[in-house]
Formats: structure tokens, sequence, C-alpha cells
């Protein structure tokens, strides 16, 4: 109900832009998918305004792109399919029937495949065909599936159950399971670490009723350190929902160098330095203050960065916003509304004309 309340308090003309911000508006834009609500809303980063809205799908999910910018792909929790959407009109291409309800998905590093975490009947890896926007195969996983992530080296698929707590990493050449590992708390959101040669190093897992996260080493196959985010200096309000995902948000800037990581009940983000996992800051998240209520969390989610690393997206499920935040500054710099109950948040890096040249032209065709 507070969420409902602060959402209407929000349609109000509520814009705010802090400070201002540089980006590159033909290379990136920020997608937001609204999962109480039938569109998704695009950000242009370089005036942080919403410049387009893709409508027509309810329940939207996870969301990932074609690597030459020309389709974007949302898994579809109301009727179990993978839509595929033209960029530039929105229009819908294709919705791909699903083996089950779908959450969040990914997409291959050379964009032949997606893959699609399927959250029913004990769980499974749907892969689509980008070519021909079919699905190929259905893998059996240990857990409902959650969330999904392909490496940075695109060997391997790395899925998380809330509900068994047991990660899969599944060969995408294979198609078969690689390893498991079995935690003691649900699987939350992960982030992945690359090594200095390209390789999978670490995964940063949050977990069911943690405010903080994991850290599996991926090599050794286990979980090395488990780290708590700071107290919060005042409480936030939230809805008692909530309280079982406390840290729900997690990335690894572009750079390498440091880690992103959201709380709930703090309504805030942390900053950690990647090689030795020390924290080196925080920035306050928006709230908002009813009459005979304490301060209202945003209910910071998913994040996301621009391709240069210079600025990160939190969605703010309770507010109907994003934040924008400078990585550098560590300053709050824009409040973007959006629509009802944003989660998944993604990037799309636009390709200039030479990056589209360089797509072979057998390439090119697989992805339209």
């Amino acid at each position: 109900m507070i969420a409902q309340y602060c959402a209407c308090r929000l349609m109000v003309g509520f814009f705010v832009v802090l400070a201002p911000v540089l980006a590159r508006a033909d290379m990136a834009r920020i997608y937001v998918t609204n999962s109480a609500g039938d569109s998704i809303h695009v950000i242009d980063p370089s005036t942080n305004k919403v410049v387009q809205e893709i409508k027509g799908i309810e329940a939207a999910h996870g969301i990932g792109f074609a690597p030459d910018g020309s389709k974007v792909y949302v898994s579809d929790e109301a009727n179990s399919t993978l839509d595929v959407f033209e960029r530039k009109s929105g229009k819908l291409i294709k919705a791909v029937p699903l083996s089950n309800h779908p959450n969040n998905i990914a997409v291959a590093k050379d964009g032949g495949r997606i893959y699609v975490g399927i959250a029913r009947d004990g769980g499974a890896l749907d892969v689509i065909d980008a070519a021909t926007l079919t699905r190929t195969n259905s893998i059996p996983v240990h857990g409902n599936l959650h969330n999904v992530y392909v490496t940075p080296d695109g060997k391997y698929v790395v899925t998380g159950s809330v509900r068994t707590g047991v990660i899969t990493v599944i060969d995408t050449a294979t198609e078969q399971i690689a390893w498991e590992l079995k935690l003691d708390k649900g699987i939350r959101p992960m982030a992945i670490e690359a090594g200095p040669d390209g390789s999978t190093r670490r995964i940063f897992v949050q977990l069911t009723d943690l405010n903080g996260f994991a850290v599996v080493d991926f090599a050794q196959r286990r979980e090395v350190a488990r780290i708590t985010l700071p107290e919060a200096p005042s409480a936030f309000e939230t809805d008692a929902g909530r309280a079982d995902s406390p840290s729900h948000g997690i990335g690894v800037a572009p750079d390498g160098k440091t880690l992103w990581v959201t709380s709930i009940p703090n309504n805030a983000v942390y900053v950690y330095s990647l090689d030795d996992l020390k924290l080196t800051g925080d920035v306050a998240l928006p709230s908002l203050k009813l009459p005979d209520h304490g301060n209202i969390s945003a209910v910071a989610n998913w994040v996301t960065f621009t391709p240069d690393g210079r600025l990160i997206y939190i969605s703010n499920a309770g507010l109907r916003s994003v934040s924008a935040i400078d990585t550098k500054a560590m300053k709050l710099v824009a409040v973007i509304p959006v629509g009802e109950v944003p989660k998944r948040i993604n990037t799309m890096q636009i390709p200039n004309a030479a990056d589209r040249a360089a797509i072979s032209p057998g390439r090119r065709a697989s992805l339209h």
C-alpha cells in the first residue's frame, strides 16, 4: 500500500536533475522493465530523460539485446514467452514460446543464443536460437531459476535458484552442466568478475536474508568470503514483503575496479574496491516522507552502468523511478520517473557504423 501511495505522489511532476551529465547519446540506452506494468522505458543517458516507451508487454521481467542493436529481448511472465522487439520502432517481431514461466535472461557474447531462466516445475534453462527465434533446448537444473548470466569470456552460463540455494554453471559449447555449488541461502542477484586473461575469477552473490553478498571463487568452485553491509545510520520504512531480500542489486563497474551493492533497508548503494573488497564509499538513494511515516525506502533493485562506467543506474522499485549516480563523484545526479515497480535494468550499447561493418555478413544476417 505504501508503494502504491508513493507511486501516485511521484506521478505529479517528479523529475529531478541534480547535475549535468555527459554521455554519448547515440551510443547507449538504459532499458527498464516495469514488473507491475505493461511497458518498458528507455532512458537516454546524455539527458537522463525517457526517450522511448515500448508498450503492450505485461509483467516484463529480464531484458537483453542483440549485439548489433537491432533487437530487444524480454522475458514475458504473463504469457511465458520470450518477446522479441525491433529496437527502433518498438514493434513486436515474435513471441517465442518457452517451456514454462520465465524470470531473467542473458544473451550469448556472439549474440547467437538467448538464455532464459525458467522458474517453475523444478527449473530449467531454455535456449533460444537468435537466427530462427525458436527454442532449441531446455536444460534441467536443480531449482527454479531466478537469475541468468553469461561469463565475461562467454564460455559459461551462471544461474541461481532462490528456492534451493544452488548455483548452476552450464557450458555454453556443450549445453551441459559443468558444476554446481549449494549455498545455505537462496541465490539472489549476482555479478561476475573477469580475471586478467578474461576468464571468470569470482562471482559475487546476494543471498536471501543477507544485507550483503557472498564471494565465490570460480576456479575453486567454493565460497571464500561473506560480507555484510554497514548498519544504516537510520531506519527506512519499506514493504514487509521485501524483508527476505534486503540486498537486491549488484554490479562490477566496466573498468573492473569497483563493486556496487544496493541495500533496501539502508536505502543506499555501497562501493567496494574490487581487488581487496574494502568499502570505499556509499551513496544515499532518494526516499519519500509521508505524514505519520518515517523515511520510506526507494527499494533499490537492479543496477546497470553506461559503457564508459561514468554513470550507474539503479531501479527504485518502490518509487516508480530510476536513480542515476556519477560513479567518480559518488553523487546522485538524476531521478527519472518510469513505470510501475521497475526492477530489471540493462544497458544497450548501440554500435556505430564501423562496429556494424565489422560484423560478418553471415553473422549480421543471423541477427535480423
